[in-house]
């Protein structure tokens, strides 16, 4: 595979040195890839990025999930412990716009290759590095993952049901959002960097991710007090707002405003509870929640949840069914926006994406390419770097460049 290393894209001619792994830096630097940035992952020699042997393998030594999560971007297997190749690295930094790193807090600098080093060979560098607690402060040097930032961001404490046990989130939304938050601060720091010529550090962790994320519970706490706790699928302020019982499986009701819950009311032939004075304002249904649930079940019951999506949607009532993954990438709205994106592949044929999520009108992103295999665009890289062919062989045979 050679992937067009020329893309088109909002971010086309942004070069984005790439040595993060796993998942909150891969996921920052997908989303620089998919909008068009020249994406070049610096991996160790032998092993690269750990990603590449976790869940299901597509191929000898690429899992799905790395296919995914580094689509679009090249591979360079390049020792970073050895002084030809930092080098190199240095090389490449002269001409790069941004350097994301998920190294713990000084490693990069312990190596030479920190900001203050590279700044002072580009000063319209963006340094962004990724940690679970990010560059300052008493855990600047804990190791970091997402089960650990769900637990000390809160996130476990309000999510599942009450009285169980701690949940976690069923994605991995701190490095998600870790990575998605990086993506933004990049863009912001490059066009500070455009105006002025002055690159700068971005700063991210996966605890600010999950802090972040809790917008109602952390207001709600600094308002009142009173510690949140889980709500199933509850809604914090609003009722009835979360997944009811129907006939044959759940059904999801967003009937949180005054207006929607007497949309609601009608559509499920129950115009009486309107008048109700026990759930007359929003005030009233979130304080009878769990009794207001069970009624609304044992109506819901009486028919299955196509029955109900059909009679809601006609309302106006917002409402939705519960799908599994194989539902999602089924469904009609999903398709219309390509959200499951088949890319065909000289070696492996036809691979199946998640699509872009945000569309633009002029400079839409694209998924291009399947992610590499481990150093398969370490020559292609170095001469348009500059080396030679002969340049390119000796760092080969020292083994600073696999």
């Amino acid at each position: 595979m050679t992937p067009n290393n020329h893309p088109t894209g909002p971010l086309a001619g942004v070069k984005v040195l790439d040595l993060t792994q796993i998942m909150a830096g891969p996921m920052c630097t997908m989303l620089l890839a998919d909008m068009g940035a020249n994406v070049i992952k610096i991996e160790r020699p032998g092993s690269g990025d750990d990603t590449r042997r976790m869940g299901s393998r597509l191929t000898g030594d690429i899992a799905a999930g790395f296919l995914a999560l580094n689509r679009n971007k090249r591979s360079i297997a390049l020792d970073l412990r050895s002084e030809a190749g930092k080098a190199v690295f240095r090389r490449m930094a002269e001409t790069a716009d941004i350097v994301a790193e998920n190294f713990r807090p000084g490693v990069m600098a312990r190596l030479g290759l920190g900001y203050e080093a590279l700044s002072a060979i580009n000063p319209r560098l963006i340094y962004a590095s990724i940690s679970g607690f990010g560059g300052t402060g008493p855990y600047r040097s804990r190791g970091g993952f997402d089960l650990v930032a769900q637990g000390m961001s809160g996130l476990m404490s309000i999510t599942g049901f009450p009285d169980g046990p701690p949940a976690k989130v069923g994605v991995p939304i701190t490095d998600i959002g870790a990575g998605s938050f990086t993506a933004f601060g990049i863009l912001a720091a490059y066009i500070h960097a455009q105006r002025t010529g002055q690159g700068q550090q971005v700063d991210a962790s996966l605890l600010e991710a999950g802090i972040a994320y809790t917008v109602w519970e952390s207001s709600e706490y600094f308002a009142s007090g009173e510690i949140p706790g889980p709500l199933g699928s509850a809604h914090r302020v609003n009722a009835p707002y979360q997944a009811l019982r129907t006939g044959d499986g759940y059904i999801n009701i967003g009937a949180a405003s005054q207006p929607t819950w007497e949309q609601f009311c009608r559509a499920i032939g129950q115009d009486g509870l309107i008048e109700n004075p026990r759930y007359k304002d929003p005030n009233d249904r979130k304080a009878r929640e769990a009794e207001l649930a069970e009624l609304l079940e044992g109506i819901l019951a009486e028919h299955t949840t196509d029955y109900w999506m059909a009679q809601l949607e006609s309302a106006g009532v917002v409402a939705g069914p519960i799908y599994d993954m194989a539902q999602v990438y089924a469904d009609e709205q999903v398709l219309a926006r390509e959200m499951k994106v088949t890319l065909d592949d000289a070696e492996l044929g036809a691979l199946q994406n998640i699509g872009v999520p945000v569309k633009l009108s002029a400079t839409p992103g694209s998924i291009r390419h399947r992610g590499p295999a481990l150093g398969e665009h370490s020559r292609e890289i170095l001469l348009e770097h500059g080396y030679s062919e002969g340049e390119v062989a000796a760092l080969t045979a020292a083994g600073a460049v696999a």
